[in-house]
């Protein structure tokens, strides 16, 4: 039987349009480029900040690991894997303030 915090893991899962494998030299996310409180970046840890389209590419390359592809109104973008910890969530890092390219 699943537990409450199971079925809504796996609800969020389902959100996601893809999960790609990530490569064994993928960078993580650590920061987001925030323009009036939308994230319109990210930074990698390899401090290089992309934007949300490049990002998504990045992503489906297997470049970025602890992300799936989600899309909302026509835009695809990123969002953390559910894993059951609240930490990690791309909307909990920290806000980068550099303009992306």
């Amino acid at each position: 039987m699943e537990n409450k915090e199971t079925t809504g893991i796996s609800f969020a899962i389902n959100t996601l349009d893809d999960i790609p494998e990530p490569s064994a030299n993928a960078k993580e996310i650590t920061g987001v480029v925030k323009q009036r409180g939308k994230i319109t970046g990210y930074q990698l840890s390899d401090m290089r900040i992309v934007d949300k389209e490049e990002g998504v590419a990045l992503a489906r390359a297997g470049e970025i690991a602890g992300v799936g592809i989600a899309h909302r109104r026509g835009t695809e973008y990123l969002k953390s894997i559910p894993d059951g910890t609240e930490d990690n969530n791309l909307s909990r890092l920290p806000t980068v303030r550099a303009s992306v390219k």
